[in-house]
């Protein structure tokens, strides 16, 4: 076998772990019952085919052979560290399949059972989201922390502490029973919409789109559809993503700047994604057990089907966001409903609903810009100015603060021409 560049090494290992991490680490897991030394026998692995792979080149099945010299390692770290008899059983089966060439190594698909252990709920939701990313998206340390805005060694520690917290706690790996599996099902899509919700709408930094963070909740979606392929929310959830992620490219202008929804160039909305995305909603809805992600992928899809703004069906928008929130009576789907509605009923009555969420919402920056909108709409340039301002000196993001003071340099504009 022929040798291989550093920079072809590099790229075949980094292409093996972000498609392939997931079902390795999980596979080893199954095995060695602890996540902690299954992380450290793929590292072993990770770290030999750096070395051999340069040498003898890539292997024609680079899972394969991970999977093999993990097995070897763990064997190896097992027996060095006295515990061989209390895994016998694990041992064996071990050697078994690490005898076996990579060439023709079965590797099961317990990925399933790792995305459950990674949000069980005895761990916090910042930490499943972080170890899910870590374990099943295949991103580093060091990727993760910038996604949190943390610092490499804080996010090493963090996921060190949860890896320890799994095996101290006895965190099985398990797929849940059918009385808790709703439960910890939602705690898994909960993550997965977590993701994808800070990359579609960032709460803080230069831009309000993190296109690295969508990419990993399209990929944690498809990948939770592919496992449970008849489960209406994963499917909804998948919709949700794939629909609302199709219109990435048209939400920033040639400089930069946010576009909103309605503004947008639709001739750059990514089709695929769209027919994707509407193919499972479609197979969802024929499963006949709605909820809140169907109904958000419904919401999306109607936008997508729009040929023009002009063309939006807010009436049957505004009917599905009364349903959401008879399942989601949150604040946030109430704004949204009443934003919905005032498309159909206009914005003065809509101006009126705001004011009853106002207790709820002093310190949530959307609210103020739907109301500054909202004035706009009804022609009360001043008003509209002074809800902008409430809502730019709550924004935390560049690109969304930049709009939102154009929208009221507008407003002003307005006022001195009048």
């Amino acid at each position: 076998m022929p040798s291989a560049a550093p920079e072809e090494v590099h790229r075949a290992v980094a292409h093996s772990l972000r498609t392939d991490r997931g079902r390795l680490l999980a596979a080893l897991t199954a095995h060695l019952g602890t996540l902690d030394l299954a992380e450290d026998c793929l590292q072993d692995a990770i770290e030999s085919a750096l070395r051999h792979w340069g040498q003898g080149g890539v292997p024609q099945n680079p899972r394969g052979w991970l999977l093999q010299v993990a097995r070897r390692k763990a064997i190896d770290r097992v027996r060095k560290a006295g515990t061989a008899s209390g895994h016998a059983t694990a041992i064996g089966m071990l050697a078994e399949e690490a005898a076996a060439g990579p060439e023709r190594l079965a590797i099961p698909d317990e990925r399933l059972r790792l995305i459950f252990t990674c949000c069980h709920p005895a761990l916090d939701r910042k930490t499943s989201v972080a170890l899910t990313l870590r374990c099943l998206g295949g991103l580093t340390t060091s990727e993760i922390a910038r996604a949190f805005l943390d610092k490499t060694p804080a996010m090493a520690q963090r996921l060190a502490r949860a890896r320890a917290k799994i095996g101290k706690a006895g965190i099985p790996f398990a797929i849940p029973d059918q009385q808790d599996m709703p439960v910890r099902m939602d705690a898994v899509l909960q993550v997965i919409y977590l993701i994808y919700n800070e990359g579609y709408c960032a709460t803080e930094g230069a831009d309000q789109l993190r296109a690295d963070l969508c990419e990993e909740a399209l990929f944690l979606a498809r990948m939770m559809a592919e496992l449970c392929p008849d489960t209406p929310e994963v499917l909804g959830l998948l919709a949700l993503i794939a629909v609302g992620y199709s219109r990435r490219l048209a939400r920033r202008d040639d400089a930069g700047n946010y576009v909103p929804l309605l503004e947008q160039d639709r001739s750059k909305w990514d089709r695929a994604l769209i027919a994707e995305g509407e193919d499972a909603l479609n197979h969802a809805m024929r499963l006949a057990q709605t909820g809140p992600f169907q109904l958000q992928a419904a919401i999306a899809a109607l936008h997508a089907d729009a040929k023009t703004a002009d063309q939006t069906d807010w009436a049957q928008i505004a009917a599905l966001y009364s349903k959401l929130a008879e399942l989601v009576p949150t604040a946030v789907v109430r704004l949204n409903h009443i934003v919905a509605r005032s498309y159909v009923t206009g914005p003065v009555a809509a101006l009126a609903d705001l004011e009853l969420l106002k207790s709820e919402m002093e310190h949530y920056q959307p609210y103020h810009a739907a109301r500054a909108e909202l004035f706009a709409r009804t022609g009360n340039a001043e008003n509209a100015i002074a809800a902008y301002d409430l809502a730019i000196g709550l924004s935390r993001v560049d690109s969304e603060r930049r709009f939102l003071e154009r929208q009221k340099a507008a407003q002003a504009e307005m006022m001195r021409t009048a």
